[in-house]
């Protein structure tokens, strides 16, 4: 396996469980990390977590193409190059489809779907010209198979799949290699303002999906994970 140490990583939503979980356990592997999300509160607390100069984090609306052009320019000029490029960011929006709003559906592809489109063509060409890079997505299981009352989510998620599937061919003589994790049910902040029952003490726990990630950055040389899946135990079909 390759180690993490010394490798240059963009955390985006690392504001958030999964997020700042990852940044922690890169962080503690010799990782040099910049933080970016939207909560600028939470990034701070992350970034005094692991030792991180404030020069290191941005927050930003990251679905905002002028926001994420400015995260590249930040990023830049703290690190020369970006080996890995983790997403962990989105917006979840889970509701009947007799009571999904057009606004819903629109700001669901926005997050789930535009954001990560910015982020790859923003920080996609600094890899390309390296010949080499690491990006990982978490589109989610419901970015595999479909639930009721997720309609938009899954429409973003099962987006994100085709677009980095696409962008995977069209870079596959390169050494840069394109991740999706899709991770079940996760005890995280995500869950905070969905109005589904759900027995989040079953959930997969935010520290082991970040080990996850953790494990898929250390993808060795002669090899790629194109997909991983991780499921609550008691959720183990797919």
């Amino acid at each position: 396996m390759e180690s993490v140490k010394g490798k240059n990583i963009l955390i985006v939503g690392a504001s958030g469980g999964i997020g700042s979980a990852t940044a922690k356990l890169l962080a503690s592997s010799g990782a040099n990390i910049f933080l970016a999300g939207r909560n600028i509160a939470k990034l701070t607390a992350v970034a005094a977590a692991i030792n991180l100069d404030a020069q290191n984090i941005c927050a930003l609306d990251f679905s905002n193409a002028d926001e994420v052009a400015q995260l590249k320019e930040k990023y830049f000029a703290v690190y020369p190059s970006i080996d890995i490029l983790i997403n962990a960011a989105g917006v979840g929006i889970i509701k009947p489809f007799d009571t999904l709003q057009e606004s819903d559906f629109l700001q669901t592809l926005q997050y789930n779907l535009v954001g990560p489109f910015l982020l790859v063509k923003n920080f996609l060409p600094a890899m390309k010209e390296a010949k080499k890079g690491l990006i990982i997505n978490i589109p989610g299981v419901l970015g595999k198979v479909p639930m009721a009352g997720a309609a938009a989510y899954c429409a973003s998620k099962y987006g994100l799949v085709g677009m980095m599937q696409s962008i995977r061919e069209e870079i596959k003589r390169t050494d840069i290699r394109i991740t999706n994790i899709f991770l079940g049910g996760v005890d995280s902040p995500f869950w905070d303002t969905i109005d589904l029952r759900v027995q989040r003490e079953k959930m997969i726990q935010a520290e082991e999906a970040a080990r996850a990630i953790w494990f898929l950055c250390q993808q060795p040389l002669s090899a790629v994970v194109s997909e991983m899946v991780l499921q609550p135990f008691n959720h183990q079909a797919i």
